[in-house]
């Protein structure tokens, strides 16, 4: 086998050490190995990485163990090159591993160029997606909170959901403060707490609330969730503020993506916390759909093909792909994914063309982040044409055919007469 790395580092990390062995190759081919271990504390991380370069190493492999191995990485990252190998392809023989072992099975591995690196953007880009990813949970934990407030309604016999469209909304919302604050229930003053549209379902608004069994107790809880819910969001407006401080100097490129349909602001922030904006990072726009999950996996063996299902990859890039998707199939500006997924939901149904729709949006984000150009797909007069370049193909299209059947002899020129909007 040919030697890739002369000399390199196999390195299994644990939360509180990590085992290391250096790999020095001789002229013969031969490999010799220095084993070594150290504490996870900086001083012994410092120390490590005086050992790497007292022995002229500056490859390095390890193992993306949960997050342990970032504190390694950080210390290593602007001296070494350093691979972070997904565990599926340094995994060792069950029954004949120990630490020792792993790191230099890893370092066996990465000798001969057996170990492929994972995709580690750069630190701004990092920080940028710890953040992102937070504010996706603080989302999440939004969505749940306005959930259990509407369920402790729910148990207190008020079906108030079923009549209003938003739990949330102004009349809603003033009927409910009404509920929890008030003494007793006054039909007549309930109604004249709601606006505009809601007048018309001024009978039953009341019908879905009068008769209501609530406790002390269960207002008090309500109260809770709601000084929750209303913290939750006064947080995810700073995160916002702190975010757009952050992708400043990435603002062209957000703007870049934005002209895609479908893809708002939000979402192409997290497309760059995710991805970067150095596309050079993967070799092609398939690469990268394989590595966010959007691409069908390829799983055969004696002839048998067995599940192609996507991956479990793109654990927060999918989901914000997905949402742009369903975005994009219903925007009114431009019908081009939506004629797309109209077409593939008859072969292949809704999921799997929602999935096709996104792997196109995030092979657009790929081409445009690496040329710079905006988005203009290679056949967008298909199926969103402006009428100008309509009326033009159109009467090219005459032109075409009139000449075709005068140079046949089917028509004389003389009897030609075309279309006053051609």
């Amino acid at each position: 086998m040919r030697v890739v790395h002369p000399i390199c580092c196999g390195v299994d990390v644990h939360k509180t050490f990590l085992v290391a062995t250096i790999i020095t190759t001789t002229k013969e081919g031969a490999p010799i190995y220095q084993k070594k271990r150290f504490s996870t504390f900086n001083k012994s991380l410092r120390e490590f990485r005086e050992w790497l370069l007292s022995n002229n190493c500056h490859d390095v492999c390890m193992e993306s163990t949960g997050k342990y191995y970032i504190p390694v990485y950080n210390l290593l990252e602007n001296d070494f090159n350093v691979t972070v190998a997904n565990p599926k392809w340094v995994a060792a023989i069950k029954g004949n591993k120990d630490d020792v072992k792993d790191s230099k099975w890893i370092g066996d591995l990465f000798r001969v160029g057996y170990v492929p690196n994972s995709f580690i953007p750069a630190k701004p880009i990092r920080i940028l997606r710890e953040y992102t990813r937070y504010r996706y949970k603080l989302v999440c934990c939004k969505s749940s909170e306005k959930n259990r407030f509407q369920n402790a309604f729910t148990v207190c016999n008020i079906t108030l959901d079923a009549v209003v469209s938003d739990m949330f909304g102004k009349s809603a919302t003033a009927i409910l403060d009404y509920i929890v604050n008030g003494e007793s229930f006054d039909p007549m003053h309930c109604v004249s707490l709601l606006h505009r549209s809601m007048l018309k379902k001024a009978d039953q608004v009341v019908e879905a609330v009068e008769g209501f069994e609530m406790t002390e107790e269960q207002k008090q809880r309500i109260r809770f969730v709601k000084s929750h819910l209303g913290f939750i969001e006064s947080l995810i407006e700073e995160m916002d503020r702190k975010i757009d401080l952050m992708v400043a100097p990435v603002e062209n490129a957000i703007s870049l993506l934005s002209s895609i349909p479908g893809l708002g602001r939000s979402n192409a922030i997290t497309v760059l916390s995710e991805i970067g904006t150095n596309m050079e990072q993967f070799s092609s726009s398939q690469r990268l759909c394989a590595w966010a999950g959007l691409a069908p996996s390829n799983n055969q063996s004696a002839g048998k093909k067995k599940s192609v299902r996507i991956s479990r990859a793109g654990v927060y890039l999918k989901p914000a792909l997905v949402q742009a998707a369903h975005a994009a199939v219903k925007a009114n500006a431009s019908s081009y994914y939506r004629v797309k997924y109209e077409r593939i939901v008859k072969r292949r149904g809704k999921k799997r063309a929602i999935i096709a729709i996104a792997r196109m949006i995030l092979t657009a984000v790929f081409h445009m982040l690496k040329t710079g150009e905006a988005w203009n797909p290679s056949d967008l007069a298909r199926f969103d044409m402006p009428q100008e370049l309509f009326e033009r193909q159109q009467k090219q299209a005459i032109n075409q055919a009139v000449n075709f059947l005068v140079k046949h002899g089917v028509v004389l020129p003389e009897h030609i007469r075309l279309p006053v909007s051609a």
